[in-house]
C-alpha cells in the first residue's frame, strides 16, 4: 500500500485533499509530530511527501528510501532543496496555476491602497482626525510606469489590470525573451533601469540564490522618492533593512508587503511602525476558492505520481525518477 505523508499543513481540516485519495488504497500519515526526528521516521518509507511549511534539506532527503516524489502546496518550492532531489531520482511538483488572480489582485489592491493613502487615512480617520492632508501628497497612477520584476503568470496578470488604471508595465526578466516581450507587449529592461524609471516597483521573482537580496540599498536609492515597492513573492528577495531604512528616511514614499524573511512577523518589526507600510501575512495567494484549487491539486500530484508515474506539475523536469520500489507495491 503506498503511504502518503503530510509533513503540515495550517488548514482546519484536509476535506480538499480526502475527496482526492479516498477511494484510493492509500496509507495518509497527517501527524502532528512530536518533534522534526519523528517526521523524518514517518517519511523515510513514504511514496509521496505534501509539504507546507517544514524545510525539507539535504539531509531529510538523503533518508528516504522509496519517496517517488515531494509536493509542495503553492507555486514556490522554497523549502525543498531541489538539487538534492533531483540527484536523489525524486520528484518535486507544485501548483503553478492555483493562485494566479488571487495574487494578481493582492499586488493590485495594495498599489491601489499606497497610491490612494487608504491605510494613512484609515488610522488618521479613526484617531479623529478628518483631513484630506492626512495622507498627502498623493499622485496619480495614470502615466505611471510599472516596473515589474519576472513576468510570468502573475505579473502578466497584474499589468493587465494595472493597465485599466492608465499604468504602462516594463519588465525586468532575464528568462524572457525579446520576441517573447514584444508578443505579450511589455517592455523589457535591466533592473537598474526599471527601478529608476518606475513609479511602482512590484516583485513577483521566486526566491533563489541569484534573487536573494536582489532587491537591496543600490536599486532602493535609485528609485524616485515617490515610489511604491510592492512584494508578494519571497520575503528574501528585497533586503529587508535597506527597504526599512529607505522607508525611514522617505528614499521611496512606501511599501506593500505580504511576505517577509521571517515569518510569522515579529510583533516588534519596525515594519510594524512605519506609517508607509501596508503589510499583510503572506495571503496574498488566498481565497476559498483558491485554497481548495491549490489543496485539490497538490494531493492531486500525489496521486498522479501514485497511478501514472508522473505529478501533473513537474519542477524538475531533469530528475530521473527513482525506479525500485515503485512499480506494484509503490503504485495505486
Amino acid at each position: 500500500m503506498p503511504k502518503i505523508v503530510i509533513t503540515d499543513y495550517e488548514f482546519p481540516n484536509l476535506k480538499p485533499e480526502l475527496d482526492v485519495l479516498d477511494g484510493h488504497d492509500i496509507e495518509l500519515v497527517t501527524g502532528p509530530f512530536a518533534s522534526r526526528e519523528d517526521l523524518i521516521a514517518a517519511c523515510e518509507d513514504a511514496d509521496a511527501i505534501i509539504n507546507q511549511y517544514v524545510t525539507i534539506d539535504q539531509d531529510f532527503i538523503a533518508r528516504l528510501s522509496k519517496c517517488r516524489v515531494i509536493c509542495r502546496y503553492g507555486i514556490g518550492v522554497n523549502t525543498i532543496d531541489v538539487a538534492s532531489a533531483t540527484s536523489a531520482g525524486i520528484m518535486v511538483a507544485n501548483v503553478p496555476d492555483g493562485s494566479l488572480d488571487d495574487v494578481s489582485d493582492h499586488a493590485a489592491a495594495m498599489i491601489l491602497s499606497l497610491s490612494r493613502g487608504l491605510a494613512k487615512y484609515d488610522r488618521a480617520l479613526r484617531s479623529g482626525e478628518w483631513n484630506y492632508q492626512s495622507a498627502a501628497p498623493l499622485h496619480r497612477l495614470r502615466g505611471g510606469l510599472l516596473g515589474l520584476v519576472g513576468f510570468g503568470n502573475i505579473p502578466q496578470r497584474l499589468a493587465s489590470k494595472m493597465r485599466a488604471f492608465g499604468m504602462e508595465p516594463i519588465t525586468f526578466d532575464p528568462y524572457l525573451t525579446a520576441e517573447r516581450a514584444a508578443e505579450l507587449g511589455v517592455r523589457s529592461v535591466d533592473l537598474a533601469e526599471l527601478v529608476r524609471l518606475s513609479d511602482v516597483v512590484s516583485v513577483h521573482a521566486p526566491l533563489t540564490d541569484s534573487t536573494r537580496g536582489l532587491i537591496g540599498a543600490a536599486e532602493l536609492a535609485s528609485m524616485k522618492s515617490t515610489a511604491f515597492l510592492v512584494n508578494t513573492s519571497r520575503g528574501g528577495i528585497v533586503d529587508e533593512d535597506a527597504l526599512a531604512d529607505a522607508l525611514r528616511t522617505g528614499s521611496i514614499s512606501g511599501a506593500g508587503l505580504d511576505v517577509f524573511a521571517q515569518e510569522p512577523l515579529p510583533l516588534n518589526h519596525e515594519f510594524g511602525s512605519l506609517e508607509n507600510t501596508v503589510l499583510s501575512p503572506h495571503c496574498a495567494w488566498y481565497s476559498e476558492e483558491s485554497e481548495v484549487e491549490i489543496r485539490t491539486k497538490t494531493a492531486r500530484n500525489a496521486l498522479e505520481t501514485m497511478t501514472t508515474g508522473r505529478p501533473v506539475y513537474l519542477v524538475n523536469t531533469e530528475v530521473e525518477p527513482r525506479r525500485s520500489a515503485r512499480v506494484g507495491s509503490g503504485t495505486v
